[in-house]
């Protein structure tokens, strides 16, 4: 088991798709119970500081957010590898320097 962190940005990103797909109450419990297993830290200025610089591959603004906070979770001292499936997410990622978690990992 490993701990997972995510800023509240994910949250956000979540609930807006399950409203906009009118989700059913079930897929709504199960988001909640994943999000509560997620430390979800705060968009401290300094993540938004750096989201404010360029990133080495051209990022949404949303991604852009996401790989700020990494960064900051990063120059916290704790390791950090990123989940996920966009491919230009995963590029810009790796080009900063983090490592990709690999979904056949236990």
């Amino acid at each position: 088991m490993q701990d997972l962190t995510s800023s509240w940005l994910l949250g956000y990103e979540v609930w807006n798709r399950l409203h906009a797909h009118a989700a059913p109450e079930a897929v709504k419990d199960t988001a909640r119970i994943i999000l509560r297993s997620v430390f979800l830290i705060d968009l401290a200025h300094a993540a938004l500081g750096r989201a404010l610089d360029p990133f080495p591959v051209a990022v949404k603004t949303l991604d852009g957010l996401h790989l700020a906070s990494m960064d900051f979770t990063r120059n916290t001292g704790r390791d950090v590898r990123v989940a996920t499936y966009d491919r230009r997410l995963a590029q810009a990622a790796e080009a900063m320097g983090f490592a990709l978690w690999q979904w056949n990992e236990s």
